[in-house]
């Protein structure tokens, strides 16, 4: 299989989305099925849209499945040559899914709709990131750098601590670039909870996260990064395959345990691709999901009042009385355009480099 993506790339790239979205469809129903005869259901809040109420007891977790499609095929096509790239991917990705599958079941376990606190899921995510970033620089040699298109590149090492393991060679260090190490936990801890707070009508978080990880793919195959093209690829074509079964009135729900692994997945994508910057533009959408949280957080502790008729974003249009599927759409649309863009300012931008 990997001999088989080394000779044809483009149709391996392609083939990963298509499998990942079989796979995803063909596994599904029987999950559904379990979830319904084990009473594993989705806990609404309490303080959300009224229409949403008709939602309790839907089943979660649907994002197990989307994660057994990703890993069964990356790995499939790796056989035999096994690459840092993709176990690094694999592993900060898989992490995060168990992270958000402890959140998800305690939620049920409570019948609530809060399950980790936030302070211990900010923890672990923050603990996944640091550990996925130290392994890019020092075992794949990524630069500590942050390219704005046209205009600089940031150089983010300046201050480095290298820690001599115990070995004579220069290879027995660990490297640690502070201040790139401090803008990627940000930036992959903010994506792992912004496509989280996406993820709040039926197939908005899925069909937006299928779009920026087609454009992730692009941008990784075009650069020559093959692996995480392909695992970018099978997070798409799970994506298609959950949209399936998640579109209004949806059937199962992806739980944190996708919606978290998703978000790391694309930060983690970024940082291999050196588009640690461009990122915030193609993923634009969660930026702002994340955004209209914090700033209706921080105006009403000073003001008692709300900028938005309710957060996230989303909620807000509910609120003026577009309906759940208008929203969707047209988030998707959004999605699709930031994206578009975020892609032709990497793409003129290593032409300008060239």
């Amino acid at each position: 299989m990997f001999s088989l993506f080394s000779a044809y790339p483009t149709f391996m790239v392609f083939l990963a989305v298509v499998l990942a979205m079989v796979l995803t469809m063909v596994l599904m129903p029987a999950w559904i099925r379990f979830l319904k005869s084990s009473h594993i259901g989705q806990q609404v809040r309490a303080d959300g849209p009224q229409s949403h109420l008709v939602k309790q007891g839907t089943p979660t977790m649907g994002g197990v499945i989307m994660l057994v499609a990703v890993i069964a095929f990356t790995l499939l096509a790796s056989v035999g040559a096994p690459t840092v790239e993709l176990w690094l991917l694999l592993g900060a990705t898989l992490a995060t899914g168990i992270l958000g599958f402890i959140d998800d079941a305690s939620k049920v376990a409570h019948e609530r709709s809060l399950g980790l606190t936030p302070k211990a899921k900010l923890v672990g995510q923050f603990l996944i990131a640091g550990i996925f970033v130290l392994c890019a620089v020092n075992l794949l040699d990524v630069a500590p750098t942050v390219e704005i298109p046209f205009i600089c590149t940031i150089d983010l090492g300046v201050l480095t601590t290298v820690i001599p393991l115990g070995g004579e060679t220069d290879s027995a260090v660990i490297s640690i670039p502070w201040l790139y190490l401090a803008y990627c936990l940000i930036l992959l801890v903010g994506l792992c909870n912004a496509v989280n707070l996406t993820d709040g009508l039926d197939g908005l978080a899925a069909g937006t996260v299928m779009v920026v990880m087609l454009v992730m793919a692009a941008i990784a195959f075009r650069t020559g990064q093959l692996e995480p093209a392909l695992f970018a690829g099978a997070l798409a074509g799970a994506c298609i395959g959950f949209l399936w079964f998640n579109s209004f009135p949806a059937d199962i729900f992806m739980g944190d345990t996708g919606s978290l692994a998703l978000g790391m997945a694309l930060g983690c994508l970024a940082v291999l691709t050196k588009v640690e910057f461009i990122v915030i533009i193609i993923g634009g959408l969660f930026v702002a999901e994340a955004l209209s949280v914090m700033i209706q957080v921080f105006y009403y502790k000073k003001t008692k009042k709300r900028i938005f008729l309710m957060a996230p974003l989303h909620h807000h249009f509910e609120k003026k009385g577009w309906s759940e599927t208008k929203v969707v759409v047209r988030f998707w649309i959004v999605s699709g355009m930031l994206a578009a863009c975020g892609f032709v300012l990497q793409f003129a931008s290593s032409l300008a480099v060239a």
